[in-house]
C-alpha cells in the first residue's frame, strides 16, 4: 500500500476530508499515512512505529474523522497524548482536517485549564475527545467522561507517556475502553513496557513500521559547536545573529536557565521569551501564540513543554544543553522540518560531551559537521546588514519628510555637521549590541589556544609510539558532600539519568554540583554539597522521580559511594570468608576460585571457630552485581 498511494484521493475518504485536505495543500501522503489510513479504516487494531514530525496526527485523525456519527454526541474517539501542548497541537490538527465536517466537536482536556469548563464541555457533547491520562482518568472517574460509544482508542507517543510516569493511568484507562473498540498505538522506540501495553491490551495489531527512515532528521541539516573560547551565552547570541532564522526554539535543561537566559536575550534586544512547566497554562498559549504571529522570535523551553509544538515559522532549533538520551534530541530537532519543510539544528557541546555527540550520529545514521563560531566582526557586519535593510524599508516612508527639518535644527542647537549627527544617532541606535568592536576577540585567542594545546600532545606524544599512563578517575572529596538516601531504585525503572535530570531540572544544580550516584534495587545515594539553600531542601524533599516520591533523607554515617572493584588474586586470600561464602563476584556473575587447581583440598582448610561467624559487608550488600551496572559518576551520565 505504501508503493501504490501517491495521492489521499486513492483512499477511501469522505468528500469532506479530501477538500479540507486540498484546502491546506495535502495532497500526497507520507509514507505513515499510506500505510495506516487503509488499515485503521478497516478498524483493526494496529502499532505504529513512528518518529514525531512524520506525520502521524493525520495518520490516525483522518481514520477516526472518517467513521464519525454526528447524530451521537457522546464521545467516539479517545486520543491521549502525554503533554498539554501535544494534547492542544493534536486537537487542533484534528479541527482543521475536520473543519468541512459540519457540527463536529472536538475537545481538549488536560491538566492546568478549569475541569469545571471541561465538565460543561463533555455534557454538551463532543465527538472526539484529545487529553492527557491524569485528566480524562479524572473525568472517567467523576463519570462525566463515558466511554460506552468509544469506538477508536489512540495513544499517541505511547513510549513518552509512560516514560513519563503514567502506566498506571493509561493501563486503568484501556481497561474501561469497550471491548469493540479499535486500540491504536503510535510510538517513536518500544521499550518493554510499551510490549507489555502492546500485548495486553492490542488483539492481533497490523504492524507499520517506517521508523527506518526518519524522514525529520533527514530533512533538518545538522551541525554542533564545541564550546570553548566564549561563554555559551555569548555563543548563542552570535549563532542568532549571523543565521538566517525566521523563528528558533532554543532548548536548555532547567527551567531556571530558561528564564535566565529568555533574560538575558532580551536584554540584548532578542525579542524572546521562556516556556517552562511552571508557567500558567493561560500565559503559555498566549506565548505560543505571539511565536506563530511573530510577536516574539526565539522561545527558550524545556524538553517536554514544546513536545507536539508545530510552528511553521520555526526554521532553526538549537541545543543549548545537550539532551541525556537520542530519544530527546529527535523530538527536538523534530520542532523544524515538519512535514516536509527544511530546517537546521545546531548543537552546543562540551568536550566531555563528545561521546555523546557520536551516539546522537551513530543511532540516526547522520553525520554531524563541526560548525566554526563567527568572529566579532562578522557578527557586527551582519548588524550593520540588518540595520541597512531597516532603513532601505523605512526611506519609503510618506512621514520621514517630516523628520528633515529635524536635522537641520538638530545641527543648530548642538553645532554639528550632519555626518557627525548621523553617527551620534547610530551610536545611540546600538544600544548593547555594538555595531564594531575594539579589542581582540576571545574566539580567536581559543582557537590559538587549540592549536597550541595540540602540538604540544603531539610533541609530547612517545617516540616509542607506547600510550602514555592513564590519568586518575574523578574523585570526590566527601568532606564536601552529604548523601541522601532516594526512595527510588532500580525496581522502580529508575535510571542514573532519570535521578540527575530531576536533580538538575528542579533543583537548579549544575553537574559540577552532582557527585557520585550509587543506584541499587530499591532505593538511591547520592552525594549533593553540604550547606545546600532552605529552600532547594525543601525542593528536594519534594522531589519526584518518574512520577513516584522520592522521599529523600539525609543519611547519617557513611556510605561506601565507590563502585565494587573487579577481584585479582591478590585479593583471593583477603576476601575469601566474605559474604558470599568464598565465592566471589564479578560482572559476570558468581565464581569459584580462579580455576579448581588452584583451590585447597576440603578436608585441608581452616575451620572456623566456635561461633564464629561468616562476615558480611554492608557496603555490597545481596544485590553487588545489580549496583555494580547501576553505579555511575555524574560526569560519565
Amino acid at each position: 500500500m505504501q508503493d501504490t498511494v501517491t495521492e489521499f484521493r486513492q483512499l477511501d475518504l469522505s468528500e469532506n476530508l479530501l477538500s479540507a485536505l486540498d484546502s491546506i495543500g495535502f495532497v500526497s501522503p507520507t509514507p505513515i499515512q499510506a500505510a495506516s489510513i487503509p488499515l485503521l479504516l478497516t478498524g483493526a487494531d494496529a502499532l505504529g512505529k513512528a518518529q514525531t514530525g512524520t506525520g502521524k496526527t493525520a495518520a490516525f485523525s483522518l481514520p477516526v474523522l472518517n467513521k464519525i456519527d454526528l447524530n451521537q454526541h457522546k464521545p467516539q474517539a479517545i486520543v491521549m497524548a502525554p503533554t498539554r501542548e501535544l494534547a492542544i497541537q493534536v486537537a487542533a490538527e484534528v479541527k482543521l482536517l475536520g473543519k468541512n465536517i459540519a457540527g463536529l466537536k472536538v475537545l481538549e482536556i488536560y491538566g492546568g485549564a478549569s475541569i469545571v469548563d471541561q465538565m460543561r464541555a463533555l455534557r454538551s457533547g463532543a465527538h472526539v475527545v484529545v487529553g492527557t491520562p491524569g485528566r480524562v482518568k479524572d473525568l472517567i472517574n467523576r463519570e462525566r467522561l463515558q466511554l460506552d460509544e468509544v469506538k477508536t482508542f489512540v495513544l499517541d507517543e505511547a513510549d513518552e507517556m509512560l516514560k513519563m510516569g503514567f502506566v498506571d493511568d493509561v493501563t486503568w484507562i484501556m481497561e474501561q475502553a469497550p471491548e469493540t473498540a479499535q486500540r491504536v498505538l503510535f510510538s517513536a522506540t518500544m521499550p518493554p513496557i510499551v510490549k507489555e501495553i502492546v500485548d495486553r491490551f492490542l488483539r492481533n495489531p497490523a504492524r507499520i513500521d517506517v521508523a527506518g527512515s526518519n524522514r525529520t532528521v533527514e530533512k533538518v541539516e545538522q551541525q554542533f559547536w564545541v564550546v570553548k573560547g566564549v561563554e555559551k551565552d555569548e555563543a548563542m547570541a552570535r549563532l542568532l545573529e549571523t543565521e538566517e532564522t525566521d523563528a528558533s526554539i532554543v532548548f536548555v535543561r532547567t527551567r531556571q536557565d530558561t528564564e535566565r537566559l529568555a533574560d538575558w536575550l532580551q536584554a540584548r534586544g532578542f525579542k524572546a521569551a521562556a516556556l517552562h512547566g511552571d508557567i500558567p497554562q493561560s500565559l503559555r498559549e498566549r506565548t505560543v501564540d505571539h511565536i506563530k504571529r511573530g510577536v516574539i522570535d526565539i522561545l527558550v523551553a524545556t524538553d517536554v513543554v514544546a513536545r507536539g509544538l508545530d510552528v511553521p515559522r520555526i526554521t532553526h532549533v538549537f541545543n543549548y544543553d545537550i539532551p541525556f538520551d537520542v530519544e530527546s534530541y529527535i523530538h527536538r530537532i523534530g520542532r523544524t522540518g515538519r512535514a516536509g519543510r527544511a530546517g537546521k539544528a545546531i548543537l552546543l557541546v562540551r568536550t566531555n560531551q563528545i561521546r555523546m555527540l557520536r551516539t546522537i550520529e551513530r543511532v540516526t545514521s547522520t553525520r554531524m559537521d563541526e560548525l566554526e563560531l563567527p568572529a566579532r566582526d562578522k557578527v557586527a557586519a551582519c548588524r550593520l546588514a540588518a540595520l541597512a535593510t531597516d532603513l532601505a524599508e523605512q526611506k519609503q516612508s510618506e512621514s520621514i519628510e517630516a523628520f528633515v527639518g529635524l536635522i537641520e535644527k538638530l545641527q543648530e542647537q548642538i553645532d554639528v555637521d550632519a555626518a557627525t549627527l548621523a553617527a551620534m544617532l547610530l551610536q545611540r541606535q546600538q544600544g548593547k549590541r555594538p555595531l564594531f568592536y575594539n579589542g581582540p576577540d576571545p574566539m580567536v585567542a581559543a582557537i590559538e589556544r587549540e592549536n597550541k594545546r595540540r602540538e604540544s600532545r603531539r610533541d609530547e606524544r612517545p617516540r616509542d609510539g607506547s600510550r602514555p599512563e592513564r590519568g586518575e578517575r574523578r574523585s570526590y572529596n566527601a568532606e564536601d558532600w552529604d548523601i541522601y538516601q532516594l526512595q527510588v531504585g532500580r525496581d522502580q525503572g529508575v535510571q542514573v539519568k532519570d535521578i540527575v535530570g530531576a536533580i538538575a531540572n528542579e533543583l537548579g544544580l549544575d553537574k559540577n554540583s552532582i557527585g557520585s550516584i550509587k543506584l541499587a534495587t530499591g532505593h538511591t545515594y547520592v552525594q549533593l554539597p553540604k550547606k545546600m539553600p532552605k529552600e532547594v531542601l525543601g525542593q528536594l524533599k519534594q522531589l519526584r522521580i518518574r512520577q513516584k516520591a522520592t522521599e529523600a533523607q539525609l543519611v547519617e554515617g557513611s556510605v561506601n559511594m565507590d563502585p565494587p572493584r573487579r577481584r585479582t588474586g591478590g585479593d583471593r586470600d583477603r576476601n575469601s570468608n566474605g559474604g558470599n561464602g568464598g565465592r566471589r563476584f564479578d560482572n559476570n556473575g558468581p565464581r569459584g576460585g580462579n580455576n579448581r587447581g588452584d583451590r585447597a583440598p576440603r578436608g585441608d582448610r581452616a575451620p572456623r571457630g566456635e561461633g564464629e561467624q561468616r562476615r558480611f559487608n554492608r557496603d555490597r550488600g545481596s544485590d553487588s552485581r545489580s549496583s555494580f551496572r547501576g553505579e555511575r559518576r555524574h560526569a560519565d551520565a
